[in-house]
């Protein structure tokens, strides 16, 4: 990338938009840019740029709906969905799981969650450096910024394993930087979600529960611990989000679940417009067969009990009069609604539930797995489980995990990689299916411009 040029002061988002820079380790930063104290001079400033990064994970990168996304991609490369689309693009390269170290979607990847990590880093650095700014929005702003690159690091370790772990805006430092180890990168993605705990408000910012609060960061923590087997503490940061009955609940209708109102989000994305819905209504939604893009697999249709509820409203399907597709239905509405029904969702209470299900199971608690479990299957109009070993209801949860997060920021892949289930699984769906494929390449442009970060994940 070539330097940027000199920043006009009074032109504001721009300035905000240097976030959006194809790599983020070849940024020589200008001094007039976010490391500069002009926006964190005022409250409106400094939030417009927080709100910026928030955009820029709605709309590029792992975390988006689109169909560039993990939701599709991954699902795609898993075995809930089947490509239709044209020969070439790069989801056809995770279905046929044909990856290699150039491809598009992984250079974006990388790229965009670099960018914003790297634009929190600087927010990070404003915000300490500010002396107009006052102390309980500085240190809300610190908790989201900590929040989000906790969380873009979590995911950049569940795809690409060993990832360089940035916490600074220092280009030259970042040029250069290594690859960290998982378990380094699990404890940095701790320590900023304990930090992160600290400084958020138990209280929504928003009302539609747009901007990360305190148990935000308690139930990522929540997933951070069940990943790495830590099942007391797993349980604990579950039960500290679960305890807030007067915040979250579960809705008893599955309709509502991914509504805007919907008493279940812990925490979603804002739509770029009034009356903008989620993308991922767009991605998935087939209004004639053959499907344009991507439609749900037989195998992954086939997994749901009959009666279960989340077949019926969370799936649809569609009819050419000769073949029968099917498609998730968790977002509904793709045009303009004038007033937005649906954002996309990034954390919600039936995760928490789960988790501590698994997170009891594997301590034996079976009476109090059982029971977090089967809060989840009452909801689905599901008989309760009965079973009385750790064994049997840990394959129960994975198989709940499956039909309730399907096609949701690539849960089925990292369940099935995180339990060792993943070779056995896709070694029976897909075609030259290899253990070096629970990773994905680091970009073979990011390698020829840093050598730092070798050697290449195995396989590729």
């Amino acid at each position: 990338m070539k330097n940027i040029a000199s920043f006009k002061i009074f032109i504001l988002l721009p300035f905000i938009m240097l976030l959006s820079c194809s790599d983020f380790v070849e940024v020589d930063l200008p001094t007039s840019q976010l490391t500069t104290g002009i926006v964190f001079e005022s409250e409106s400033t400094a939030n417009a740029a927080m709100t910026d990064v928030y955009s820029k994970i709605r709309d590029t990168g792992l975390l988006t709906g689109t169909a560039s996304g993990m939701s599709c991609q991954l699902g795609n490369y898993a075995d809930e969905l089947i490509y239709y689309g044209p020969a070439g693009l790069s989801t056809e390269n995770f279905y046929r799981n044909t990856l290699l170290v150039d491809d598009p979607t992984i250079l974006e990847w990388w790229n965009s969650s670099y960018n914003q990590i790297y634009a929190v880093n600087a927010i990070l650095e404003g915000v300490e450096n500010s002396s107009s700014l006052t102390g309980d929005f500085k240190t809300r702003l610190s908790g989201e910024s900590l929040f989000l690159r906790a969380l873009l690091h979590f995911y950049l370790l569940q795809v690409y394993g060993d990832i360089p772990y940035i916490t600074t805006t220092d280009y030259l430092t970042n040029s250069n930087v290594s690859r960290t180890s998982v378990d380094q990168v699990y404890q940095n993605i701790e320590e900023d979600l304990l930090l992160a705990v600290e400084y958020l408000p138990q209280a929504y910012n928003d009302g539609n529960r747009t901007r990360p609060n305190r148990f935000a960061a308690m139930a990522l923590m929540a997933r951070v611990y069940l990943y790495q087997g830590k099942w007391a503490e797993a349980s604990e940061a579950a039960s500290a989000v679960l305890n807030q009955t007067q915040v979250y609940s579960i809705e008893s209708d599955l309709a509502n679940v991914f509504k805007i109102e919907s008493s279940e989000t812990i925490w979603q994305l804002d739509s770029a417009l009034p009356g903008e819905n989620a993308s991922e209504a767009t991605t998935f939604i087939i209004i004639q067969g053959p499907p344009p893009l991507t439609a749900l697999s037989e195998q992954f249709m086939a997994s749901f009990e009959n009666g279960d509820l989340r077949k019926e409203i969370w799936t649809k399907e569609i009819t050419d009069g000769n073949s029968i597709w099917y498609y998730p239905n968790k977002y509904t509405t793709f045009e303009n609604t004038g007033s937005s029904i649906q954002f996309s969702v990034m954390l919600r209470l039936s995760e928490q539930y789960l988790i501590r299900s698994e997170a009891r199971a594997h301590q034996g608690d079976i009476i109090g797995a059982r029971e977090d479990l089967n809060i989840i299957r009452n909801t689905a109009q599901l008989p309760a489980n009965t079973g009385s070993t750790a064994d049997g209801l840990l394959a129960a949860i994975a198989h709940e995990r499956r039909v309730e997060f399907f096609t949701e920021h690539g849960h089925r892949f990292f369940d099935l990689k995180r339990t060792n289930s993943l070779d056995s699984t896709l070694g029976n769906f897909k075609l030259g299916w290899s253990i070096t494929d629970r990773l994905l390449p680091i970009p073979e442009r990011e390698l020829l411009v840093n050598p730092n970060l070798n050697p290449q994940n195995p396989g590729y």
